[in-house]
């Protein structure tokens, strides 16, 4: 009984005197790094105004807000452990080599993470431009250290991994698409009147750009009709809008000139009857 009451005395004499020898200390590290979060916030948030005012992409901006914030967090953990007492060197060392073992097993993460650097500072294609790449299309959404994000109309979202964009062929639309659209026209219809009538359609169309300017000319001849192709420019945003709106404009243009657009017919001819 009395060897039990003497550890526990030990133990408490132990705590004690451990507190009094480190408990200001690690006081003094907790408020270092409490000021520290604050002074970060405070550093990256001017750092984002001081960004906004300059040309910049937003992930150029937002990449360098965060290299400051954890800059900052960094030297003030430095300086909570170097108050503790921490040796650096040895810790710096074991860290190493904890890296070098988690960069091994996150090859995939930092591709992605160097992938997303050459995309942020190479600029192939920037936030708001239509692009085709790996399969998938939209608008550039965010472009992030990890990943880059793609808007469609249909208000969905595809996630593209780094890593699969740097290397692959890329298709930048900007921000204009070009309409691939077709209208058919008789025979005997004048095509020189037919073409000025489409190209009267698209100028009054507040969507369709003037610059750069429409085509509209026959391609191809049917076997009942004379194809003309209907090629305007348009905002990426207005593409769906514009196309829905030409196709009804051309058709009822069509009929109030008295332009036919045949469909597709057969003859049959039975012999021997």
């Amino acid at each position: 009984m009395n060897d039990e009451v003497a550890t526990v005395n030990h133990a408490k004499d132990t705590l004690i005197d451990l507190g009094i020898r480190f408990g200001p200390r690690l006081l003094t590290a907790v408020l270092i790094l409490a000021i520290g979060l604050a002074v970060s916030r405070w550093v990256s948030r001017w750092m984002a105004g001081a960004l906004n005012r300059r040309d910049l992409e937003p992930p150029i901006r937002q990449l360098l807000t965060r290299i400051v914030w954890a800059a900052c967090i960094l030297m003030f953990a430095v300086m909570a452990l170097q108050n503790l007492g921490v040796e650096l060197l040895p810790l710096i060392a074991g860290l190493s080599i904890a890296g070098a073992g988690v960069a091994l097993a996150m090859q995939g993460v930092l591709s992605n993470v160097v992938a997303g650097l050459s995309i942020i500072f190479g600029k192939p294609f920037r936030v708001g431009d239509y692009i085709a790449i790996a399969g998938v299309e939209g608008v550039v959404d965010t472009i992030a250290l990890f990943n880059t994000t793609l808007a469609h109309s249909d208000h969905s979202r595809v996630v593209v991994p780094n890593r699969k964009i740097v290397g692959e062929i890329l298709h930048n639309y900007g921000t204009v698409r070009q309409l691939d659209m077709q209208v058919s026209a008789a025979y005997d219809s004048n095509i020189a009147t037919t073409v000025a009538l489409i190209r009267e359609v698209l100028a009054a169309n507040p969507r369709v750009l003037a610059d750069p300017e429409p085509v509209v000319g026959p391609v191809g001849f049917g076997e009942s009709a004379v194809a003309i192709a209907i090629k305007p420019w348009v905002s990426v945003p207005d593409q769906a809008a514009a196309a829905g709106e030409i196709h009804a404009a051309v058709l009822a243009a069509f009929r109030a000139r008295g332009i036919v657009m045949p469909f597709p017919q057969r003859e049959v001819r039975l012999l021997g009857q």
